[in-house]
């Protein structure tokens, strides 16, 4: 079965990057973004949705990834982040083709 190619392009600070990857590779993105980058402080609570260290801004998500669910509101909602569709927990961004051509920016709160 040929893999489906998934394109990122991640900016932290003043620094961009593009990755590529492909679905099952990763868990999820914080773990993708731990990977290739090396982050500190990054996803403390180990991906469970609850600590809002990989807070992230994703412009381009599609799909069914576009949905928040578990802790992820309440979490978003700790940090001042309501209604504003495109600031996310890396943790809850699964590894798929809705990421392809994403362009995201690591926040400066982590």
């Amino acid at each position: 079965m040929k893999k489906t190619n998934i394109k990122l392009t991640v900016t932290e600070n003043d620094s961009e990057q593009t990755f590529e990857t492909y679905p099952g590779e990763y868990r999820n993105l914080m773990l993708l973004l731990n990977n290739k980058m090396y982050l500190d402080c990054f996803g403390e609570c180990g991906g469970m949705g609850r600590c809002g260290t990989c807070i992230v801004k994703i412009s381009g998500l599609k799909g069914i990834s576009t949905t928040k669910v578990r802790n992820e509101p309440v979490t978003l909602s700790r940090y001042g982040y309501n209604e504003e569709n495109e600031i996310r927990l890396s943790c809850q961004i699964i590894i798929s083709t809705d990421l392809d051509e994403a362009i995201i920016t690591i926040l400066e709160n982590n």
